[in-house]
């Protein structure tokens, strides 16, 4: 997992960040984005993609991140933006700002997406999520962070159960669209919830 970040300490550069996003797939909720330059010096086990690690180890490891990387920034863009940016636009969007965020970086690993608002050097990495220890350190914090978003969310809008599906279009979420229709946090040019929105619309005719 600390392959990447080696290769490029030996290379000459001294901080460099791993950038990843999660919330591309939900109906509903914020797109989050982390930027985390992790101390050269200082090895986190047990770092890999989010998505493959339990909620508990998840939450273990964020508070050690946060403890031990020399900088880290977490940024969310909300259902508006991501409706008006599109998806891609708006990942590409968070991950840019989370990195120009960071006090001090020359190299930025990016997992899958290019950056080009960022001025030093990119290397996007297909997966990066399970291949470099920075990009997972990123996605945990993103992940972390969203998921306490949507847990919030939850108790404000108790009928549609985000506190479990975190905004994916499961049966429960979906079953709840219908009964209840959309809420001011659902992405409305996804295409279950654009449907919703036209059927009130027709009933309305």
């Amino acid at each position: 997992m600390y392959e990447f970040e080696k290769a490029l300490l030996e290379q000459g550069y001294h901080t460099i960040a791993g950038c990843d996003e999660v919330g591309r797939g939900p109906l509903a909720g914020p797109l989050v984005a982390a930027a985390v330059v992790l101390d050269p010096g200082v090895s986190i086990e047990g770092l890999n993609d989010s998505k493959k690690l339990s909620e508990k180890k998840r939450n273990i490891l964020a508070k050690k991140i946060k403890e031990k990387a020399l900088y880290y920034k977490v940024v969310f863009i909300d259902s508006d933006e991501v409706d008006r940016l599109n998806v891609y636009k708006a990942s590409q969007k968070a991950m840019t700002e989370a990195v120009n965020a960071l006090e001090i970086i020359d190299y930025v690993l990016s997992d899958a997406l290019p950056l080009p608002g960022v001025e030093c050097p990119v290397k996007s990495i297909i997966k990066g999520d399970g291949k470099s220890a920075s990009i997972a350190a990123a996605s945990i914090l993103a992940k972390v962070e969203r998921d306490a978003y949507m847990i919030e969310l939850g108790r404000v809008f108790p009928e549609y159960g985000f506190e479990t599906h975190k905004g994916y279009p499961t049966k429960k979420h979906l079953n709840a669209l219908g009964d209840h229709g959309i809420t001011p946090h659902h992405r409305k040019t996804y295409a279950p919830v654009k449907k919703m929105i036209e059927q009130q619309i027709a009933l309305k005719v």
